[in-house]
Order: structure tokens, then C-alpha cells, then sequence
């Protein structure tokens, strides 16, 4: 099962964005947003439903709980 981490890198690849435009675009750090990424760190709550609506995704599929990535 993916995990929020790789949910992240798939996402920021197949939109070929940068890490750097999306921490700046969530208004959190790049150091931050590196951190989730390599799974080093856990956003709280709020960035994650903010990284959701920015890839617009369902936090479940963001974290890993469905492959179903459709918002209901």
C-alpha cells in the first residue's frame, strides 16, 4: 500500500511540478515539504487537506487508505 510519501512523489511527477513550487504554493517550508517526502516527517491535519485540495485529490487516496484518487 503507498504511503503518504509516495502518494507525493507520484503526484509532484506526473504534474512535473517542483517541490519548491508546491511548499511555496501550501505556504510551508521547503525543508518541510522535503521532510514528508522522503517520510521523515507527518504534516498535521491542516497541510494535509491543504496538499489535497492542491493536487486535488481525496486525503484518503493522498495518504494511502484508497486508490481511488476522486474527491466526493
Amino acid at each position: 500500500m503507498p504511503t503518504l510519501s509516495d502518494r507525493l512523489i507520484q503526484l509532484k511527477t506526473e504534474k512535473k511540478l517542483m517541490q519548491k513550487d508546491i511548499a511555496k504554493d501550501n505556504n510551508i517550508s521547503l525543508r518541510a515539504y522535503q521532510y514528508y517526502e522522503r517520510g521523515e516527517r507527518k504534516p498535521d491535519s491542516d497541510i494535509i487537506e491543504r496538499l489535497a485540495d492542491y493536487f486535488d485529490v481525496s486525503i484518503d487516496y493522498l495518504v494511502g487508505r484508497s486508490d481511488n484518487p476522486e474527491r466526493k
